[in-house]
């Protein structure tokens, strides 16, 4: 389990990060003491920062140069602040990425994603169950039971979503951002295409009707 560390001033924001790496399988930890910084961060030993520059006694920048002085962490800021100076600013003070506030969660989240593969911090696991469904992401297949499809690689990439938020309901405009953050560029009525197909497909290894279509809010595996 990936470690992500939060630098956040605001308590309803730090709670609200906390539960979204969560969420999505990170052990989430968050500073609520903000003196001496650097060396909590440092002790801590996670796998990526995610730090506010608006925090009280010492400017998020100058926290940023210290911090990036003294470790090779990830550091994504996550700020009010956005102006294109500051932005230009901490990316050469050696923040891998900054985001302003307020975030689109499913574009935070990508982002975060995004840091820790390009860093190494974060494996895709090659296989993904639930939902009584088995998907090998290096094969592009899926099981279910003794039942196996040959997925696309849109296919692929929607139901590896869908799997890893089971039991939530996912928008199509979370599916369409997620695929877009796999490098595949899809629309509105791809996307219905694709979930046609793919839901055919679990039809036929005995899968029907695993992927609800909740009206008016999305899907839900």
């Amino acid at each position: 389990m990936q470690t992500i560390l939060i630098v956040e001033d605001d308590p309803v924001i730090r709670e609200e990060l906390q539960l979204l790496l969560e969420n999505e399988g990170y052990r989430a930890l968050a500073l609520e003491d903000f003196a001496d910084i650097p060396d909590q961060v440092c002790a801590q030993n996670a796998d990526l920062l995610l730090l506010d520059l608006g925090l009280p006694g010492r400017d998020g920048l100058a926290l940023c140069a210290d911090i990036r002085r003294r470790s090779k962490l990830p550091i994504v800021i996550v700020t009010s602040r956005d102006s294109t100076a500051d932005e230009l600013r901490a990316l050469s003070l050696g923040s891998d990425d900054y985001i302003t506030k307020p975030y689109n969660i499913p574009v935070l989240l990508a982002r975060v994603r995004a840091v820790l593969r390009r860093s190494g911090g974060q494996a895709e696991p090659e296989r993904l169950e639930a939902a009584g469904l088995r998907l090998d992401l290096a094969k592009g297949q899926v099981w279910a039971g003794e039942g196996c499809a040959e997925l696309t690689r849109n296919e692929l990439q929607i139901l590896a979503y869908l799997l890893r938020h089971a039991g939530e309901i996912v928008s199509r405009a979370d599916l369409i951002e997620a695929l877009w953050d796999s490098q595949i560029y899809i629309d509105d009525n791809t996307l219905s295409v694709n979930m046609t197909r793919l839901r055919a497909k679990l039809d036929g290894i005995g899968r029907p009707g695993c992927i609800r279509t909740r009206r008016g809010m999305g899907y839900q595996l």
